[in-house]
């Protein structure tokens, strides 16, 4: 009965804290202390963007989000100048981080530029352009084929042609493996950069309610420290199995993953791209990233010099590293989310950063850190490493 007691008290001192600022918080909303400071002929404060719009043969379907906090009652909509009619659902105000699909009968041109413009009830407006209208691709058969093949074509079969240098791998020496070794981290690092880059930009374009910087950065280093726990129990479990040369496959296999993550995120823009119609840059991302993605298997099978590697194995890692892609292109054609892309590009940001720290630490080893780092084969791995991806990034633009 005594420890009943204690673990009562325990924490209702944990909570006592929470429930008091849950008060003040209520007796804030309560009092309307807000609007007593405004006055009532204080403009409210309205922020809709258009999360996602539809072509179909009877017109459009465009999803918005509130992501100001009065509640906005969308009163007209205009499509080029030209008031039109529409169906919301749910009918009525779209409340604070809620969002409405308005359903637009409208003859849209193929090919042509539509502006869509909604009107509030206060008179203010938020407009999103159509850039080249063409039909939205459905969740059929003949869509995810294609999907499928482009991922194929973009990630699974480059990488697969990148594990093939894995023989030539095994028969180069010390300096040659440090060469090999710091060459994936320049790789790597090229795509950590630009993972970075392109994390902010999605985040730039996510609605600003949900922070998207911090989401990017949180997502990441949760990534970053989720992958070290796996990569630390997995070589764990193998030490304790007794397979003490098994480091170096355990290393790869966190290539793949993280490198996985990436190519998730590759997946992403190229069904993004022909989702929103813009077909010539989706095949241009087809053929850059295919391009470079061929240099990921080399980076996946550079830790595996010194291990003996079966069939299987080799297949496992490039299924990890390619098959995301497919996934990839599958949501970014049919389900493209600006908040899931920050989280999807933040978990691969994450996953290549903890590569390179392993990376880096099997390439320094014992020796002083600077002296490794300098000497010419680290060095020219390094730079030859960055200087590949960047030339073969050129390709995607």
């Amino acid at each position: 009965m005594g420890v009943q007691l204690r673990d009562l008290r325990f924490w209702l001192l944990a909570l006592l804290p929470v429930c008091l600022l849950t008060c003040v918080l209520g007796l804030l909303f309560w009092a309307e202390l807000g609007d007593a400071i405004r006055g009532e002929d204080y403009p409210p404060l309205e922020e809709l963007i258009f999360q996602k719009v539809e072509l179909s043969p009877e017109g459009f379907s465009a999803t918005v989000f509130n992501d100001g906090p009065n509640p906005v009652t969308i009163a007209q909509l205009q499509i080029d100048d030209a008031y039109w009619s529409f169906a919301a659902d749910p009918v009525g105000a779209v409340s604070h981080l809620g969002q409405a699909t308005l359903t637009i009968p409208y003859p849209w041109v193929h090919g042509e530029t539509h502006v869509l413009r909604l009107v509030t009830s206060t008179g203010a407006t938020f407009d999103h352009e159509v850039a080249v209208a063409v039909s939205t691709p459905k969740a059929d058969a003949r869509f995810l084929g294609i999907f499928t093949l482009i991922g194929l074509y973009v990630g699974v079969i480059p990488v697969a042609i990148g594990l093939l240098w894995l023989p030539f791998v095994k028969q180069v020496g010390r300096k040659g493996l440090d060469f090999l070794l710091a060459l994936t981290v320049g790789l790597l690092l090229f795509l950590l950069v630009d993972a970075v880059h392109d994390g902010f930009e999605a985040a730039s374009r996510a609605p600003g309610s949900y922070q998207g910087i911090a989401l990017f950065l949180f997502v990441a280093l949760a990534a970053f420290v989720g992958l070290e726990v796996v990569g630390d129990r997995l070589r764990r479990s193998r030490l304790t199995a007794g397979m003490v040369e098994g480091s170096g496959w355990v290393l790869a296999l966190l290539v793949a993953t993280g490198i996985g993550l990436h190519n998730f995120g590759e997946g992403l823009a190229i069904g993004a791209a022909f989702a929103l119609g813009e077909v010539s840059l989706g095949m241009v991302l087809i053929v850059g990233f295919a391009l470079h993605n061929t240099t990921e298997g080399l980076a996946i099978v550079a830790p595996l010099a010194n291990e003996k590697v079966r069939l299987g194995q080799l297949v496992q890692l490039g299924v990890l590293g390619g098959a995301p892609t497919i996934v990839g292109a599958w949501i970014g054609g049919l389900l493209y989310s600006p908040i899931w892309s920050v989280v999807c590009l933040a978990a691969g940001t994450g996953a290549i950063a903890q590569v390179v720290l392993q990376l880096g630490r099997q390439v320094v080893g014992g020796a002083p850190f600077a002296r490794q780092m300098t000497s010419r084969p680290v060095a020219a791995g390094l730079l030859a490493g960055v200087v590949v991806m960047y030339v073969t990034g050129l390709v995607v633009g």
